[in-house]
């Protein structure tokens, strides 16, 4: 709602600048040219950093200053600190980053987006680059009509270019025709009020364009044709920094928990750093002069300067940010927590932004399908048989917790089945299926993909005969046959047995121990499905049993052993192999 009536107040004054002013079309549609150049130079980029960016921003997050540098890095070469915020938060939403790294990198993106503000005033405004932007677009839509995706990204990213430059070709025409008609230094405000003045400016320019880097090439080019002070240009960019935070908080409002803590973070860093450099602003103005002498950067070349405070004041913040980043943690830990008083449960792990990279969707269908196992699959199968959670991950002997264990706990498979697994297992469905025909796999994931499917589907088969066995163990409880209830105790132990060793199968450091064990479990169960029960066949012969009984205890023993084997083949799916494979599938994307 929010964003619609942001996207609603800039329409509204977009046409009243156009109608009143017709001056200003040069210039819009340079900034217009200039932001579109920019969103296809993040689709070119997105070809060729899918697997191989994804794979170097999860392995550069274990030390911050890595995390930082390589966020620095990859935001400076492919001119997108948004790409780069879609992947950490994708991956934070997927288990593959904390967030202290996750913080690393977005504080480094904040430093390679300077990048834009040096390519804009060193190369940019001192060369006619409208001579070359024409050619790049043509040989990047040449590029782009080609089918292997490789030349589309070439094709995308010349023409990105192309419309990048020539943007500021544009903006900076319409200055110099503007300055015609109407000179803005007449509105410049000198002083700290007029910096306060201009930071707001430039925060409100950022917010309606959606973007800093382009705001900054507004400005620059302004200040290259003389149509804004030196001292406001400096405050405008301090607003643009803090203005890219309203953009990340709008976007962060339908995220989940791994974006708005992201951007939490964001906002923290750019207000901070921005009261800190209002604060200091002439001391850190005569420091950029300092430097530019050394730099051999002329007093006049104002655009230089510029970039040279625009720098210093985001590497100042990065300092600033270093000492307090676990406190920082610790409080965006507090402020965003997981709702836990939902009567129905909802995925952890799934959010639209892991959509955007097979390894990150991947991983979150694994951990989503993994926590909905251990959490509700296994709390449903444990208490139909009447048997205590925390009894069945003891180290108490089995025969003893069945013994013990004669309370009927009235489960309805079915309520518990509405509150914690139908929501989650739609949405497992839903995201499976949706990156199985909108993203570009390798066959590898693809398969992946289609194991997690079938282990939810089992997953859902073993719900539905526990609650008709569940509905069989509640009789024999209190029934007044011992046999009976000897037979029922006796699905309990093998159950139970099962319980405890996917249990350590998945929790302990020598898994394939508890493998070996599951894989002689399972083919027992499978032998046993075909084969008929000597204990039963016995109770019928002595006519211990009546025909009724009896025909329940074999459809249960039936029962018990395709829950068994089902709970184990779930269990092989979903934590036999699927690190390995995830591992391959960030390998593939590589290549």
């Amino acid at each position: 709602m929010i964003r619609r009536l942001f996207f609603i107040g800039f329409l509204i004054v977009l046409a009243f600048l156009l109608y009143f002013n017709p001056n200003f079309k040069t210039i819009i549609a340079g900034v217009a040219i200039l932001l579109f150049g920019m969103i296809m130079l993040e689709e070119g980029f997105k070809v060729f950093t899918k697997g191989r960016l994804q794979n170097i921003l999860k392995k550069a997050t274990n030390k911050l200053y890595k995390s930082i540098s390589i966020g620095a890095l990859v935001t400076a070469l492919i001119q997108s600190s948004s790409l780069v915020s879609v992947i950490t938060i994708s991956f934070i939403s997927a288990g593959l980053i904390d967030l202290v790294g996750g913080m690393g990198l977005i504080f480094g993106a904040n430093l390679g987006t300077t990048a834009t503000t040096w390519l804009v005033a060193s190369f940019g405004l001192k060369i006619k680059i409208s001579a070359l932007a024409l050619p790049m677009l043509v040989f990047g839509i040449v590029f782009s009509f080609q089918e292997k995706i490789e030349l589309k990204g070439i094709g995308n990213i010349l023409a990105g270019l192309g419309f990048f430059f020539l943007g500021i070709h544009y903006m900076k025409e319409g200055f110099d025709v503007f300055k015609q008609y109407i000179d803005l230094t007449e509105y410049a405000i000198p002083g700290f009020f007029g910096a306060l003045v201009y930071t707001v400016v430039g925060i409100v320019i950022t917010t309606i364009l959606q973007s800093s880097s382009a705001t900054l090439a507004l400005i620059l080019t302004a200040l290259s044709v003389g149509q804004i002070e030196y001292e406001n240009a400096l405050a405008i960019s301090i607003g643009a920094n803090v203005g890219s935070t309203v953009t990340a908080i709008l976007g962060s409002l339908s995220a989940n928990i791994a974006g708005k803590r992201l951007a939490g973070a964001h906002l923290i860093f750019n207000l901070v750093t921005a009261i800190v450099t209002l604060i200091f602003i002439y001391p850190l103005t005569h420091l950029v002069s300092f430097i530019a002498e050394l730099l051999n950067i002329l007093a006049s070349d104002y655009t230089l300067k510029l970039a040279l405070f625009h720098t210093i004041f985001n590497i100042l913040g990065v300092i600033l940010m270093i000492p307090f980043i676990k406190k920082i943690e610790t409080l965006l830990l507090k402020l965003f927590k997981e709702r836990t008083d939902k009567d129905i449960d909802e995925p952890k792990y799934l959010n639209q932004s892991v959509l955007e990279f097979p390894s990150a969707v991947i991983r979150s269908l694994i951990m989503e399908s993994q926590y909905l196992y251990k959490n509700a699959v296994f709390e449903i199968v444990a208490h139909a048989l009447n048997i205590h959670r925390d009894d069945v991950i003891s180290d108490k002997k089995i025969k003893a917790i069945v013994k013990n264990s004669k309370a009927d706990f009235n489960i309805n498979v079915d309520d518990v089945y509405y509150k914690k697994v139908k929501t989650i297992y739609g949405e497992i469905i839903r995201y499976a299926t949706t990156a199985q025909s909108e993203l570009k796999l390798t066959k590898a994931q693809h398969e992946t993909i289609s194991e997690i499917k079938v282990a939810n589907r089992k997953m859902i088969e073993i719900i539905k005969t526990v609650k008709e066995l569940n509905r069989n163990i509640k009789t024999s409880l209190n029934h007044d046959n011992k046999d009976v209830m000897k037979e029922y105790d006796g699905f309990r132990n093998k159950l139970t047995r099962v319980l405890r060793t996917i249990y350590l199968f998945r929790t302990e450091e020598d898994s394939l121990k508890y493998a070996e064990i599951l894989t002689r479990l399972k083919l027992d169960a499978k032998r046993n499905i075909r084969n008929s029960n000597k204990s039963i066949d016995r109770l019928i012969r002595e006519e211990l049993i009546s025909a009724e009984t009896a025909s329940s205890l074999f459809n249960d023993f039936t029962n018990v052993n395709q829950i068994t084997k089902q709970l184990i083949e779930v269990a092989e799916l979903l934590y036999g192999h699927k690190d390995v494979l995830l591992e391959e599938n960030i390998k593939i994307e590589d290549k």
